[in-house]
């Protein structure tokens, strides 16, 4: 991926996930969010530190996409969901398992992937 074409606060972070380094955004009240934050978006504070993501997260809530769009075409059937790490939820595909499989309070961890349709670099959970 060339420099013109990365997004510097979400490849950062995916660059950090990668590496077993991926983290959240914490402020002073110890309100959590992602990057690319400069500033708390629940109180305002300008004071934010990176804080190490736990190392599993739950399963939120989940679907189960069998009519993709173009972008996730040869991906299908996959499963999206949003993943309760603590102070912050994050959104991304589940891998590892079969759709049928996938259920609300799974505990699962966070990594990087590409799609099958088109090599971009997305968020992947995966059962522990």
């Amino acid at each position: 991926m060339s420099e013109e074409t990365r997004d510097g606060g979400f490849d950062d972070w995916l660059d950090a996930v990668a590496d077993d380094g991926g983290y959240y955004l914490e402020c002073a009240n110890g309100h959590g969010s992602l990057p690319p934050r400069r500033v708390c978006p629940q109180c305002g504070d300008r004071d934010v530190s990176e804080t190490p993501l736990p190392d599993s997260g739950e399963i939120e809530t989940y679907t189960i996409i069998t009519v993709p769009t173009p972008t996730f075409e040869d991906d299908a059937p996959f499963v999206t969901a949003i993943v309760d790490f603590g102070p912050v939820s994050v959104t991304g595909q589940v891998r590892g398992v079969d759709p049928e499989d996938v259920e609300t309070g799974q505990i699962v961890g966070i990594d990087v992937d590409e799609t099958v349709t088109q090599g971009d670099r997305l968020v992947v959970f995966e059962r522990r």
